[in-house]
């Protein structure tokens, strides 16, 4: 199971954002987007999850101090950390997916690929 970090929504968010409206270099129209789907709908959305994350996080010190920990290891041990801590975690792993599910579901119907991230929670 892939896992993602929440904590990066925000930052992810505005890649996405920067990627999903950036001109296209093609001469062909592209098909217009699904309604709600403007970087303003995914700004909102990703707002919400960063909101809801940080509320978690206050709220489970425990979660919260793994991942502040993440900042002191080497790049290289932050997924398998990552992963076993969710491992030993299933609670807080279904917790910050359900967190997380709204910024999914956006990307789903709006037809938009998650970022390039290497660890955190999965989809």
């Amino acid at each position: 199971m892939r896992y993602r970090m929440l904590p990066a929504v925000a930052a992810g968010a505005a890649g996405v954002v920067v990627g999903l409206f950036a001109p296209a270099t093609a001469t062909a129209e592209p098909p217009p987007r699904p309604p709600n789907c403007t970087a303003a709908d995914l700004a909102n959305v990703a707002s919400g999850v960063a909101g809801a994350t940080s509320t978690y996080l206050w709220a489970h010190p425990d979660v919260n101090d793994f991942y502040t920990s993440l900042h002191s290891r080497e790049q290289e041990e932050v997924p398998d950390a990552t992963r076993a801590y969710f491992d030993a975690n299933p609670q807080a792993h279904a917790d910050l997916a359900g967190i997380r599910q709204p910024l999914t579901d956006f990307r789903d119907r709006c037809g938009i690929a998650p970022p390039d991230q290497p660890l955190g929670l999965g989809q």
